[in-house]
């Protein structure tokens, strides 16, 4: 018994012993057990591997190749106009001041509109698409190219519906944006706004598209994308694009500090300006299709059982002598189809009339009272509409 107590005590003092070493050896030499498990195959911590941040799904570092490949193609628009204001001419004699204080007189003076525009091709010419309101009235255009040179403009045709216009400069080698083949946005998208804030040369800013197919004018079958990348005044008609430098709206307008808001801007999608391009280029204008009424959102009560989103829209009136008049429509008409299409809402409709060529016929199907009706409507060229944004930069 004594011996086997001896012996515990003999392997006990060795065992205190050998972590005595071991502890003053990793005190005075880190990491050498480490190595010295790695000598003799032991070592059971794997290897650490490196995470690249493009493979770690936090995005890329840098979108400096989306920007180099769009910025050639944004332009700075100088627009001049010549503006006419009313004023006083006072008269030279006193007496004739004070008996009659003025007399009514006009002048006039120049003034320049600063502005963006984008390279784009069309029918394998390059022109410059940018807004109405940066060139409207304006007696002579200027174009600053990325590369410095300076171009003269002319108006091929505007539409001031969607605030767009169409230019062309007699310059050679244009670099033409590359535009986005589908529109499939959704918030949350990285975007990259281009352009020439208050006359301070090309400048980039970056934010998330907010929200798609907002609309600010209830009676124009507007599509905006709305963007919290930074847009202020003169980056009217500049570049929106993803990031890959390809184009997917026009800048336009904002809501500014007057209105108390803050990173609230919207750019016209590439589809809308694409088709207003072409148009422009073939006949000057863009013509649309209308049915002469107007309409609003199906009112569905909350304790009715139907679905909040209920399809359609509801006639609110309709013009006399107009194409919905000539066939029968009447205000409280519930509209579900035009043509073998469905509506959705009261933008969905005005974009589809929009897209229609005046004198077509289409079926519009709906409910009156309940009962169902069916009616052919023969579109005609919808009248001038003027838009008034917020406010415009």
């Amino acid at each position: 018994m004594k011996h086997a107590a001896g012996t515990l005590a003999f392997i006990a003092r060795f065992v205190i012993l050998g972590l005595a070493v071991a502890f003053v050896i990793g005190l005075f030499w880190p990491g050498s057990g480490e190595r010295l498990r790695t000598r003799f195959g032991l070592s059971t911590t794997a290897p650490v591997q490196q995470v690249s941040p493009a493979r770690s799904g936090m995005g890329p570092v840098s979108y400096a190749d989306a920007v180099a490949v769009a910025a050639p193609s944004v332009v700075n628009i100088y627009a001049n106009k010549i503006v006419t204001e009313q004023a006083l001419k006072m008269y030279n004699n006193p007496v004739l001041q004070q008996l009659f204080g003025g007399m009514p007189t006009t002048y006039q003076h120049r003034e320049q509109t600063l502005g963006s525009g984008v390279i784009v091709n069309a029918q394998g010419q390059g022109y410059v698409l940018t807004n109405n309101h940066v060139i409207a009235q304006a007696a002579d255009i200027q174009v600053l190219l990325y590369d410095g040179r300076i171009a003269k403009a002319t108006l091929v045709g505007a539409d001031e519906e969607t605030d767009l216009a169409v230019l062309k400069i007699d310059a050679s080698n244009l670099p033409v944006i590359q535009m986005a083949s589908k529109q499939d946005l959704r918030a949350g998208d990285v975007v990259l706004a281009i352009g020439n804030p208050l006359g301070l040369g090309q400048t980039v800013t970056m934010g998330i598209v907010s929200a798609v197919s907002r609309q600010l004018n209830s009676s124009s079958a507007e599509d905006f994308i709305q963007t919290d990348a930074a847009i202020n005044l003169g980056n009217s008609g500049g570049a929106l694009i993803n990031t890959e430098g390809q184009l997917i709206g026009i800048n336009t307008l904002l809501i500014g500090e007057a209105a108390g808001a803050e990173g609230i801007g919207f750019a016209i999608p590439v589809t809308t300006a694409r088709k207003v391009l072409d148009q422009i280029i073939a006949s000057g204008h863009v013509v649309r299709g209308w049915i002469g009424a107007n309409y609003v959102s199906v009112p569905v009560a909350a304790d009715s059982g139907l679905p909040s989103a209920a399809r359609g829209v509801q006639v609110t009136d309709v013009t006399p002598g107009g194409p919905a008049a000539l066939a029968g429509i009447q205000p409280r008409d519930i509209l579900l189809k035009i043509g073998n299409d469905d509506i959705l809402d009261p933008t969905d409709l005005r974009r589809h009339e929009a897209a229609l060529k005046p004198g077509s016929k289409a079926e519009v199907s709906g409910l009156r009272n309940g009962s169902p009706f069916h009616l052919d409507v023969t579109l005609a060229q919808r009248p001038p509409m003027s838009a008034t944004p917020v406010v415009t930069n």
